[in-house]
């Protein structure tokens, strides 16, 4: 059984940064894409940035440029860092483990595990 588990969010002013951290247990993430998705109510849950085994990275447009994905194999963790956060960020973001090692899906049916959310606030 994967878990999951996402850190890092928070309350923070345009302009800002953060980091997110997501760390996993019980099947070693370094064999798997993850990706970082985020959600806000009334709305499907969209793709934002994913990394494959090989550290291949991919984004969303509306993040290129501000958000960098990486990984640490040794401690099973990945690490969304978030820079000049614009209040259009805001969202519960989800780390998820997806079902392929090498390709870079967009789609959050390609990920069959997640973590519980941590929410990213961005005030203007």
């Amino acid at each position: 059984q994967v878990q999951l588990v996402e850190s890092g969010g928070g309350l923070v002013q345009a302009g800002d940064s953060l980091r997110l951290s997501c760390a996993a247990s019980g099947r070693t993430a370094s064999s798997y894409v993850m990706g970082w998705f985020r959600q806000v109510p009334g709305k499907e849950r969209e793709f934002v940035a994913g990394i494959t085994r090989r550290s291949s990275t991919s984004y969303a447009d509306s993040v290129k440029g501000r958000f960098t994905l990486s990984r640490d194999n040794a401690k099973n963790t990945v690490y969304l860092q978030m820079n000049s956060l614009k209040p259009e960020d805001t969202a519960v973001y989800y780390c998820g483990m997806s079902r392929y090692g090498d390709i870079v899906t967009r789609s959050s049916r390609d990920f069959g595990s997640w973590g519980q959310g941590t929410q990213v606030t961005v005030s203007s």
